[in-house]
């Protein structure tokens, strides 16, 4: 036996990785897991390269807990060590097996998965540990050997006769603060946490399964039973398997496996494979979004080499597919020592970008390979889309070949076919192509009409972020406008060179223009007297694009130099010279009666824009009921 002193360069290395290495304990199992799956990914290797004189077989590592005796086992059947290697790797905590294994076979061993920093690691196992035993066997022809540490800086090693198997026993003696981790519940819940997708099966305790009945069977015969192996893991999920080797339901069943309480199926998938600047693998699902902003982030997770990391993602995702979800799995994600947080990293930049533009590739082959399907999911994912159009540059010098631009009729238009549609009619006379749009059809149907009437196309843009889609659109492309319908008359949205008749001269309209400001007498509102079409209603409320383009803004973020106060609400009230009413107030010499008119035509105009609310709205009711008595 062998007595010594772990060469660590602090009197005591224990206290610090219980209390600062490591945030949460619970990783303890996912770290003794990550290494056992190393020993058993390097007995494999080295197997395939004819270096180790043994058969690999099929083996598995087991988690068992000895709740009486206050003991949690963790077995493999991998590389084991020797008594020298127990020296080097476990007493010596500089170095790491795994980094050296790399070293040695760097030019073999680039698939082989080797999760890697086994020592401190293995440390780990003293957060819950007030004693830790290693029980190991190499596949080398040496003698079995027991290491004991009771978190002190001394240890004992001595040979271990009774074990006859290659392979590493971990034994933790729990301590009383920490009985929650010989609970079979909660080492279930870790297993799933961090080694649902471990590449070596987990055997966690046993399970009964019932045999198919023989064809010839009695129809009162019972199905036998037998006990197997409970594998609580899947060692080969979708995302380490080649596109090729897929389909459709594949991917479903997949998704499910991650999301077992998600009842919609996601709309497509984007399956990610590079191994040039960086390594990285997955796949990101879309779910239904529609204009939903504030689902809960985070869905997608983070693995290295099949262990689950963390599932805050962002700086390795872009912002606008925090909404997605599915799996990023990369040996290169530069993390912390206890893999709780990201490093800043030029890799993480690459990864981002990368990832970036594999969404704007297969956004561009989704629409090229069906049109007619992408435009029918176009609504469930138009917030992604716009997110990124607006966020992140590449991403939008992608999006003329997917964006679509849909009008109230439910017609899609890419940009370049907007563009073509619209250009003849909806030029004004300073050669800017208006493009007009409403956000709700409902509401601003009449506005919707007028526009139609003179044959021009309306866009429904309804997200919640299209003010900043808008903005990004207009600074980046030459001479476009974007207005809303309901922003002015439908003659001034669009200018054109056109002779206006009025049945009214400059004076009489001053007149007019006070007679209805005296008779509003509210400061929300600008009157401007507009020569429009005897046809049109006399009083029409318009809200100037600008101040409401901002105030929309701000609701989903941004808005300027106003972002920290709130708007004035403020309104346009357009007065049309050419209508009957128009001429009544200017005959009408009873104040009183003028003053009820034009309350009355206020009223109407408010609401055709929803803004008749509260006490104005039920006085309105009662004064009609009151006129339709008369």
């Amino acid at each position: 036996m062998t007595k010594g002193n772990i060469n660590v360069s602090v009197e005591n290395i224990f206290p610090l990785i219980k209390k600062f290495l490591y945030s949460d304990h619970e990783i303890f199992l996912r770290e003794l897991i990550s290494n056992a799956t190393d020993a058993t990914l390097k007995l494999k290797h080295l197997s395939n390269i004819g270096e180790a004189g043994v058969v690999y077989g099929s083996p598995q590592i087991e988690v068992k807990i000895d709740k009486e005796n206050k003991k949690l086992h963790i077995i493999d059947q991998g590389i084991g060590m020797t008594a020298q290697e127990v020296e080097k790797y476990i007493n010596q905590v500089a170095f790491s097996g795994a980094e050296e294994f790399l070293e040695k076979y760097k030019d073999t061993a680039k698939d082989a998965g080797i999760i890697g920093h086994f020592g401190l690691g293995f440390y780990s196992a003293f957060m819950v540990a007030e004693k830790v035993e290693i029980l190991t066997k190499s596949y080398k022809e040496e003698p079995a050997v027991r290491w004991i540490c009771d978190g002190s800086p001394e240890f004992t090693l001595e040979e271990a006769p009774e074990k006859t198997e290659r392979g590493t026993e971990i034994i933790l003696h729990i301590a009383e603060d920490s009985t929650e981790f010989l609970e079979e519940a909660r080492i279930r819940e870790l297993l799933l946490k961090y080694n649902k997708f471990m590449p070596v099966p987990i055997k966690f305790g046993t399970k009964t399964e019932t045999l198919p009945l023989p064809e010839d069977a009695a129809e009162d015969a019972k199905p036998e039973t037998k006990t197997v192996d409970n594998i609580i893991n899947n060692p080969t999920p979708a995302w380490t398997k080649a596109p090729s080797e897929l389909k459709d339901e594949d991917y479903l069943s997949f998704y499910r496996e991650l999301y077992p309480m998600q009842f919609e199926d996601p709309l497509f998938h984007i399956h990610l494979n590079v191994d040039y600047p960086f390594n990285l693998t997955g796949i990101l699902f879309f779910p239904k979004l529609g204009n939903n902003l504030n689902i809960e982030k985070d869905k997608i997770q983070l693995y290295q080499n099949q262990v689950f990391v963390t599932d805050e993602v962002k700086g390795i995702v872009p912002d606008f597919l925090m909404l997605l979800r599915g799996v990023i799995d990369s040996p290169d994600i530069p993390l912390n020592v206890s893999r709780s947080y990201l490093q800043a990293d030029g890799a993480v930049k690459k990864i981002s970008s990368y990832i970036t533009k594999k969404v704007g590739d297969k956004m561009a082959s989704l629409i090229n390979e069906n049109r007619e399907d992408f435009e029918k999911k176009w609504n469930d994912i138009k917030i992604v889309i716009e997110y990124g159009m607006i966020s992140e540059e590449k991403f939008y010098e992608k999006s003329d070949k997917f964006a679509l631009y849909p009008n109230v009729e439910g017609k899609y238009f890419l940009w370049n076919e907007l563009e073509e549609k619209i250009k003849a009619n909806q030029t004004d006379k300073n050669g800017n192509v208006v493009i007009l749009y409403a956000n709700n059809e409902h509401d601003q149907h009449s506005y919707i009409q007028a526009a139609k009437d003179k044959g021009y196309e309306v866009l429904l843009l309804d997200s919640p972020i299209v003010p900043h889609l808008i903005q990004k659109l207009e600074t980046s492309k030459e001479k476009i406008q974007f207005a809303r319908v309901d922003a002015d008359h439908i003659n001034n949205l669009i200018k054109k060179d056109e002779p206006v008749i009025s049945k009214l001269n400059d004076e009489q309209k001053e007149t007019l223009k006070k007679t209805v400001e005296e008779g509003i007498n509210d400061t929300k509102f600008t009157v401007q007297v507009e020569d429009l079409d005897s046809s049109d209603a006399p009083f029409i409320i318009t809200q100037p694009e600008f101040m409401r383009r901002m105030k929309d803004m701000q609701a989903t973020g941004g808005g300027g130099m106003f972002a920290m106060g709130g708007f004035p609400e403020m309104y346009n009230l357009v007065v049309n010279t050419n209508s009957n009413l128009a001429e009544k107030l200017l005959s009408t010499p009873d104040q009183e009666q003028k003053s009820t008119q034009i309350k009355h035509a206020l009223d109407l105009a408010k609401l055709s824009q929803n803004l008749l609310k509260g006490k104005e709205l039920t006085d309105f009711i009662k004064r009609s009921y009151q006129d339709l008595a008369k």
